[in-house]
């Protein structure tokens, strides 16, 4: 009995139901066509099975199809998985401004606190190395007492020199030329987000905007308890992961499928829970809403999963 071509049938549909919802997505340079994007979700529905294959316990991460269910892996790299190692050293955590000595609370979560601005969606542009400095120096400011507000992602995307814009960048290159160049960040409706490169656009001295005052930058591989008393002092922390498997991710912690080989996407840890049988970080994305817990992931602690402990970078404004 011949059924290859009819089994094909429901993934082809779907993947055409995929591409009228989230096609726009696609840059107009991107290869594409419907057998490309069919080919593709079936290899996500079979990647899917292989990444739900591990044990069901202790609130394991599940797998399956959501916006990016169209994109072969090596597409979806090239096009969300933009940010770059930092050519700055990392430093161990003593040598950095000091971390209060605080006893830990089983949970905490900065959002709780009305101090962390909605998930943005970094949509083609592969900026979110902006997107995880601004989210904190959004939260920074208004722990500190200003109001909350949404400030311009791409302006830091037009005006970071030392990055490169929606084709990539570093957190920390970016966090080095806002501390340099004391440059007054705007709000997001001043300077509103493109999801491309545009001209770096200046302000007079007189406009209203947000500087920093510093930064600091750590290592804490195996030292995430250190981490956690870092995010409680200073506010959400800037990380780089491995975000590989992150394509398919649609809830539940994160413990497997990080290789920690090559670090590729920049986020924001707002808090963290150990209130289970296994902790997690609550870790803010840019990919929308939609993707993973309301836009957000939650990634094991104690592990340095997806290398999320290897480059941390805090705020000060």
């Amino acid at each position: 009995m011949r059924r290859g071509p009819r089994a094909a049938r429901p993934a082809l549909a779907l993947a055409v139901v995929l591409l009228l919802c989230c096609g726009a997505a696609v840059p107009p340079s991107w290869p594409r066509s419907l057998g490309r994007e069919a080919a593709a979700f079936r290899e996500s529905l079979n990647r899917h099975r292989y990444l739900n294959s591990f044990p069901r316990e202790n609130a394991t991460a599940f797998y399956g199809i959501n916006q990016f269910s169209y994109l072969f892996p090596e597409d979806f790299r090239a096009i969300y998985l933009r940010s770059k190692p930092s050519r700055f050293p990392r430093h161990p955590p003593e040598v950095q401004m000091s971390i209060t000595n605080v006893s830990l609370p089983l949970r905490f979560d900065w959002r709780d606190k009305h101090v962390v601005t909605q998930v943005r969606n970094q949509q083609m542009c592969g900026g979110c190395w902006a997107f995880s400095v601004v989210g904190a120096v959004e939260s920074v400011c208004a722990i500190h007492g200003a109001p909350l507000k949404d400030l311009s992602v791409q302006q830091v995307i037009d005006c970071s020199y030392n990055n490169y814009g929606c084709q990539g960048g570093s957190p920390l290159s970016a966090l080095s030329w806002l501390n340099k160049t004391h440059m007054q960040l705007v709000t997001d409706s001043e300077y509103p987000f493109k999801a491309h490169n545009g001209l770096c656009r200046y302000f007079s001295s007189s406009q209203q905007g947000v500087s920093i005052k510093g930064y600091s930058a750590h290592d804490f591989s195996d030292q995430e308890d250190e981490m956690a008393k870092a995010l409680l002092t200073f506010g959400p922390l800037v990380v780089i992961v491995d975000a590989v498997s992150w394509q398919d991710y649609l809830g539940g912690i994160i413990q497997h499928h990080c290789s920690r080989g090559e670090p590729n996407h920049a986020v924001l840890i707002t808090g963290f829970d150990k209130t289970g049988s296994t902790p997690y970080w609550i870790v803010r994305n840019s990919w929308g809403s939609s993707w993973g817990v309301n836009g957000y992931a939650h990634v094991k602690m104690g592990a340095n999963m997806c290398g999320i402990a290897d480059s941390v970078s805090a705020v000060f404004v």
